[in-house]
């Protein structure tokens, strides 16, 4: 089973390295690029197949700016795919928006904690999550998926697939660098995971 996953293009937030987790912050210039281009890829990578596949995205607007230009580049039409909640980036709760230094300067305590566990920890606000907490919601939706699908999503739930489908040691998940300019391809059941 095919999984082709995007992350969103990039935001100002992404940027300036801001928690961004689940606030609906827009692409900018260089986002909408990111996403044209990685349309123009996969274009290439499914040829006359592009049709077989389901096309899904996260419902934060981000990610579905993303798709809508990636399937534009790909010379489908915009709108025509489906959304899925389990999708959303984790929620930073109370501490999206702010960056690490910022965050450093009023909660040092709490800032160390997460370095020490960062695959665990759950930051302040009543719908913070873990990234442990989302590869929950990650992991029923990869047993969910029935056909070979296109994906945009987030640096968050791609990290949940490497940890989930690659076996990396959570660390590993936390610290790995996640592009905007690649596309992942993943074999659920021969349990394979890579950049293209």
């Amino acid at each position: 089973m095919l999984i082709y996953m995007i992350r969103h293009g990039q935001t100002d937030w992404n940027a300036e390295g801001r928690m961004q987790g689940q606030k609906d912050i827009g692409l900018n210039d260089v986002g909408r690029q990111q996403a044209s281009e990685n349309g123009r890829k996969l274009a290439q990578i499914l040829g006359s197949h592009a049709g077989d596949f389901d096309f899904v995205s996260s419902p934060l607007g981000r990610t579905r700016d993303t798709m809508e230009r990636a399937r534009t580049a790909m010379g489908l039409a915009p709108g025509e795919y489906r959304l899925d909640d389990r999708l959303k980036e984790l929620s930073f709760g109370a501490w999206e928006g702010s960056t690490l230094p910022e965050l450093a300067e009023v909660s040092p305590e709490r800032v160390a904690e997460r370095a020490r566990q960062k695959w665990g920890f759950i930051p302040p606000g009543d719908d913070a999550e873990s990234y442990e907490i989302l590869s929950w919601r990650i992991g029923a939706w990869l047993k969910s998926v029935e056909r070979p699908t296109v994906c945009v999503s987030h640096g968050g739930v791609i990290r949940s697939c490497f940890r989930l489908i690659g076996d990396v040691s959570e660390d590993e998940a936390c610290e790995m660098n996640i592009p905007q300019d690649r596309i992942l391809k993943i074999d659920r059941d021969q349990k394979t995971i890579g950049w293209l």
